[in-house]
C-alpha cells in the first residue's frame, strides 16, 4: 500500500496591467498592453494557521514595481525579452525565494497575458521540493508525537 503525503495548498491570484515589447529577429515590435494574470500555489510549512493576508501582502508588495509599466525599461527586462516565459520564470525565482522566508514554499507559478494562454513552472517534481515537503511532514509528525508523549507523562492521556 502506497503511502499518502497529505499537505495543504493555497492559490492566490494576482493581475498586473503591464505593457511590453517584443524583440524578434532584431526587429522590435509595438509596445503593447496585457492585463497579466498569475496563480501562485504556496505549501505551508508546519501546521499553523496562516492568514492568506500574509502572503497575499507579500505578493503584491513584491509585484507592485511592475504595476502599469513597460516591463522592458525595469531590470531584468532591459536586457532580456518579456516573454511570458521569461517574466514568469524570473517571478517564480523571486517569489520561491520570498515565500521561504515567510513560511511557505512555491508549489508552481502560472503567468498568463491572455485568458487563452498560459505558463507554468511547477516544482512538484524536483527533488528539493519534495525533500522539503518530506522535512515539513516528519517535522509535524514529530510534534504530534512529542505532544503525545508529553500528555502521557503528564498522566492525561485521557485527555487526548
Amino acid at each position: 500500500m502506497r503511502e499518502k503525503k497529505l499537505y495543504r495548498e493555497y492559490r492566490l491570484k494576482s493581475y498586473l496591467n503591464m505593457n511590453h515589447y517584443i524583440i524578434i529577429n532584431g526587429k522590435q515590435g509595438q509596445t503593447h498592453p496585457h492585463t497579466w494574470e498569475f496563480v501562485i500555489t504556496i505549501v505551508v510549512s508546519g501546521d499553523d494557521f496562516v492568514e492568506f493576508r500574509t502572503f497575499e501582502n507579500l505578493i503584491e508588495n513584491y509585484l507592485e514595481k511592475y504595476q502599469n509599466q513597460i516591463l522592458n525599461t525595469i531590470e531584468p527586462f532591459d536586457a532580456i525579452n518579456p516573454t511570458i516565459e521569461n517574466v514568469t520564470d524570473h517571478f517564480n525565482d523571486e517569489l520561491q525565494a520570498l515565500l521561504r522566508d515567510s513560511g511557505g514554499e512555491l508549489v508552481s507559478l502560472e503567468g498568463s497575458e491572455a485568458p487563452t494562454r498560459s505558463y507554468i513552472v511547477s516544482h512538484r517534481n524536483e527533488e528539493e521540493f519534495i525533500e522539503h515537503i518530506g522535512r515539513i511532514q516528519s517535522q509535524q509528525i514529530s510534534g504530534i508525537v512529542n505532544y503525545v508523549v508529553d500528555q502521557i507523562v503528564a498522566g492525561k492521556e485521557e485527555s487526548w
